[in-house]
Order: structure tokens, then C-alpha cells, then sequence
């Protein structure tokens, strides 16, 4: 029988879809590598999340036709691997990318406006931080996106009529066109863009092992309290790049959805600066997006199961 091993929970609606076309699913009894290679048997596919799938577990699965990444990113996945052995990679790009998107202007305004502080001290009883909160607004600040792809072609949108910024944009793989189709000014390279923003936002992937998109170089032309955030990879920033920045004024304050390491450990030093938004990886984690990207994943599976090439493989 087709089977289908799934390494992290994913929506009821793909399983279900799976097993109405005669697919059986299986999950992993825990969310570990050493877990999964020892139980993922002879299944045919694999839908993993952001545990992904090394080399060990790919080689103890004789049957394996597909690893189905539930996102957009395979950092995890040993795609050489599974390549050497005729397995098919796919992705999940686009299917999260608006939930990305209005995370990364709510972090946006979590650093603004100082919300997390502002929560801190209801609760502690200092009404008077009312008074001293020192928010700023978003409408009228120029927004630089350091990539622009499908989540920041959606925050600029929100940005832009939602919010009157101006934005600009920075990416080597994106043609004219599409800068123009959205009204969005085209930066001529990175330290251009930052130079000009008020928001810095990041949206292009830095793989681990490569250096970070945020570093001291770039650090050194942003504009003085220059807000930062961070829906991509956790590896595009240096960490002690941007506390140093934080120290000296050159970021007034942060959001970030991802950290270099994740979980982080309880002494990363980004836990305890007050002027640092956090969140625990949960851009693509709505009830929509978590949908739409496992019926995706559930589709190709299906496909290659079937015998048909499926959409966004590596």
C-alpha cells in the first residue's frame, strides 16, 4: 500500500485528502532525525516540516519517491542526496507568503511602537509608560525590502496603500517589470537600499555557512534608529552585529520572527534586550497558510505517486 510518512503534525485536510486517494499516513512518533529515520520504513513520500530530512534517514528509506518540504525553504533536506538517489524535492513557495507578509508589518509595528514594552508595563502596573513611549509612526517613512519575492512583493503592497510608505526594493534575480507592476523603486544594491530606509526588512534567504545579509558593512550605512526586521532566515543576521548596532543607536529597535539558532539557548543575548520584538518562527502559522501548504505538499505527493511530475520540484 502507498504510504506517506509525515515527520511534524500538518492540517487534518491533507491527511484526510491523502488517505481518500488510497494514500495511508503515518507520522513520527516524535519530531526527532533519530526518530524519524528509524520509523519512516517503506514509505514512498515524505511530507516534512522544518525538521526536514538528512542523509541518514534518506538512506534508510528503500522505497522513498518524494520529500515534500511544507514551505518554502530546504535547508534541512539533504537535497544531494536525495538526488543521487532519483528521489524528487519539492517546495511550498507562495503558499504562506501573505501570512509572512502581515506578521513582518506587525513586527514592524511592535518595534514602532514599542508594543511589547508597552504590554510589559500594563501588567506591571506602570500606567504612566503612556507618557514616555517614545512610538513612532509608520506612514510617511520610506520601507526598504532586501528581497522581493512573493512575501515582500505582498508587504509592499500593505506597506504602500495601506500604510502611504515608500518603498524600495532590492534583488538581483528580479527583472524591471516587476518593480514597476508594483509601484515599488528599484534599489541599485544592498547598501544603497539600507542606507536609505527608515525599516529595513528582510526577505532574502541567507543559507547557513554563507555570510549573513546583515553584517558590519551593512550595519555601518544604515540611518541612525533605522528599525529592523527579520521574517526570512534566522542566518541573515549577525547576531552580534545587530546587538552592537541596538547599543549604538544605529537600529532603534528590532522584530524578529527567526534566530540563528531555534529553539535559542536561555542565554542568547537578543532575549534580553528590551528593544528587540520576538517571535517563535510563526510567519507561516495561520490556520490558512498551514492549510494551503499541506494540501500543496498532499498534491505532489499524489502526483509523483501517481506517476505525474509535480509543481515547484527542485
Amino acid at each position: 500500500m502507498l504510504c506517506c510518512f509525515v515527520t511534524q503534525p500538518i492540517d487534518d485536510h491533507a491527511v484526510a485528502f491523502l488517505r481518500e486517494h488510497g494514500v495511508a499516513v503515518r507520522f513520527a512518533s516524535r519530531a526527532t532525525m533519530e526518530c524519524v529515520a528509524a520509523e519512516i520504513g517503506d514509505a514512498q513520500a515524505v511530507i516534512t516540516r522544518d525538521l526536514g530530512l538528512d542523509g541518514a534517514a534518506i538512506r534508510s528509506a528503500s522505497a522513498l519517491r518524494i520529500i515534500a518540504s511544507h514551505g518554502a525553504g530546504t535547508n534541512n533536506i539533504a537535497i544531494a542526496e536525495a538526488r543521487a538517489r532519483g528521489i524528487v524535492v519539492t517546495r511550498t513557495p507562495g503558499a504562506n507568503s501573505r501570512s509572512v507578509a502581515e506578521l513582518t508589518i506587525g513586527l514592524m509595528l511592535a518595534a514602532a511602537r514599542r508594543l511589547c514594552d508597552a504590554d510589559r508595563a500594563v501588567r506591571a502596573g506602570h500606567w504612566d509608560f503612556r507618557y514616555d513611549s517614545g512610538g513612532v509612526e509608520l506612514h510617511g517613512r520610506t520601507l526598504g525590502l532586501v528581497g522581493f519575492g512573493a512575501v515582500a512583493r505582498h508587504v509592499a503592497w500593505i506597506a504602500g496603500h495601506g500604510f502611504g510608505m515608500t518603498v524600495h526594493a532590492w534583488s538581483p534575480s528580479v527583472p524591471d517589470c516587476v518593480f514597476a507592476d508594483h509601484d515599488v523603486r528599484r534599489a541599485p544594491d544592498l547598501p544603497s537600499l539600507a542606507g536609505a530606509s527608515d525599516i529595513l526588512s528582510l526577505h532574502r534567504p541567507s543559507d547557513p555557512g554563507q555570510p549573513p545579509i546583515f553584517d558590519a558593512g551593512l550595519a555601518q550605512v544604515l540611518r541612525p534608529g533605522t528599525i529592523l526586521v527579520n521574517t526570512s532566515r534566522g542566518s541573515a543576521i549577525d547576531s552580534r552585529t545587530l546587538l552592537a548596532a541596538l547599543a549604538d543607536g544605529r537600529v532603534g529597535a528590532a522584530g524578529l520572527d527567526v534566530l540563528p539558532q531555534e529553539p535559542p539557548s536561555a542565554h542568547e543575548p537578543l532575549l534580553a534586550s528590551d528593544r528587540v520584538a520576538l517571535s517563535p518562527h510563526i510567519g507561516g502559522a495561520t490556520a490558512e497558510a498551514l492549510r494551503r501548504t499541506a494540501m500543496t505538499c498532499a498534491r505532489q505527493v499524489l502526483d509523483v505517486l501517481s506517476g505525474r511530475a509535480p509543481p515547484d520540484r527542485l
